[in-house]
């Protein structure tokens, strides 16, 4: 069912490029080869010390004349030791109607809302693709239709979300699980409709002057799942998601003064057991031209609270995150990023470090550090605590 559901989508969507001759026709993405070394043994029976991997995503961008457009962007990953890890998704596929003052977009398409750095509470339209990354910033393509009226005074949002995509896990062979191991094939639902509910979200957003908003409503199946603990038939422990329906009111702001700045975040979600509050609010200060060089250093803070503290399914109940980003402005677009979290309430603390530079028109080579420092036992973080990493990335762009 889920199958044609799909290929229907697809060929319709695909239709449309055949509606008028094309202003602009594109074809890009990147080839990309990566290794993640862990400095310590697996902490788990049966997890692979190392990992290679190979992934793809191009993207093909049709335009027309009247500005209306079709994007296709599909991506896989070839994992050499996690099975989870190796997986196929389309990231959008959908056509972009541009009319008298209003837009509809429909497909296959990715949505972003959040202006923190170290984590991003109000962003909730796609799922997380948590195979990818433990940072979950790497998102599923979801189906969905958007409306978007730009005015004036704002712009209004509305998205109609016919199909709820699962979160992804990494597997028993894969690093960076939990303990027991999550169970993806068996996940429930609150709702007797399970993946084929229909969910909502409505967004208004605005700009006045140097200060960025935006207040939204979502009404559906919850993207991040309880897991439930339980027994598979052979007896042994396991994790089952669980999605609720919940109600989520989401803000997001951010003002620039100056070189400074202000970011923040916050939520209030219902039908997740118990009702609860969180957000994430700091700032980002920039020091342009660093001894009158092109170097530019900036310094970012931030505050990270969950109301339901260690109850909370996120690791960033109660933490507080520095950062330091240097950005040397050269013609390689050479970046890095150093971070470090500490939970207030205990010991655990995590430090990153991420640096990334181009090589001739093509070529990305991109590395990842990552460490994690006396974890409580009762810390979301302690399933990990052994996997401290280095992951290194070469990519080719076309």
């Amino acid at each position: 069912m889920k199958i044609r559901i799909i290929a229907t989508g697809i060929l319709g969507v695909v239709g449309l490029v055949t509606l008028a001759p094309a202003a602009v026709d594109k074809f890009s993405g990147y080839v990309e080869l990566e290794g993640r070394f862990f400095f310590r043994d697996p902490l788990y029976e049966g997890q692979r010390e190392n990992n290679g991997s190979l992934a793809v995503e191009p993207e093909y961008y049709h335009e027309w004349d009247n500005g209306s457009s079709f994007t296709f962007t599909p991506f896989a990953r070839a994992d050499t030791a996690d099975t989870e890890r190796t997986h196929f998704d389309i990231r959008e596929l959908n056509y972009l109607h541009l009319g008298e003052g209003y837009e509809v977009r429909a497909g296959v398409s990715k949505v972003f809302w959040g202006v923190a750095e170290f984590v991003h509470l109000v962003d909730i339209i796609n799922q997380t693709d948590l195979v990818e990354h433990l940072d979950e910033e790497q998102k599923l393509g979801q189906p969905m239709v958007q409306l978007s009226l730009p005015r004036e005074w704002g712009v209004v949002d509305v998205f109609v979300l016919p199909w709820f995509r699962e979160r992804t896990f990494p597997g028993g062979k894969g690093r960076l699980r939990t303990e027991p191991e999550v169970d993806v094939d068996h996940a429930r639902y609150e709702s007797g409709a399970e993946e084929h509910h229909l969910d909502l979200a409505a967004r208004y957003s605005h700009t006045i002057g140097d200060f960025d908003f935006g207040i939204y409503q979502f009404r559906g199946t919850g993207r991040e799942p309880t897991l439930l603990p339980e027994l598979d038939k052979h007896g042994k422990p396991t994790l089952i998601p669980y999605y609720e329906q919940i109600n989520q009111t989401g803000l997001d702001m951010q003002l620039v003064t100056g070189q400074w700045l202000w970011k923040l975040e916050g939520l209030y979600r219902t039908g997740q057991e118990e009702n609860f509050f969180g957000g994430v609010g700091g700032f980002e200060y920039t020091f342009v031209g660093v001894c009158q060089s092109k170097l530019d250093v900036g310094l970012v803070g931030e505050y990270a609270y969950d109301t339901r503290c260690d109850e909370a399914t996120t690791v960033f109940q109660n933490d507080a995150m520095a950062g330091l980003r240097l950005t040397p402005n050269d013609a390689a677009s050479t970046e890095f990023l150093l971070g470090y979290m500490k939970d207030t309430q205990n010991s655990s603390s995590a430090m990153s470090l991420e640096a990334s530079r181009r090589f001739g028109e093509n070529w990305k080579l991109s590395l990842e550090i990552w460490g994690f420092f006396d974890v409580a036992s009762e810390d979301p973080l302690a399933a990990i605590r052994q996997d401290d990493f280095i992951r290194v990335r070469l990519a080719y762009y076309f």
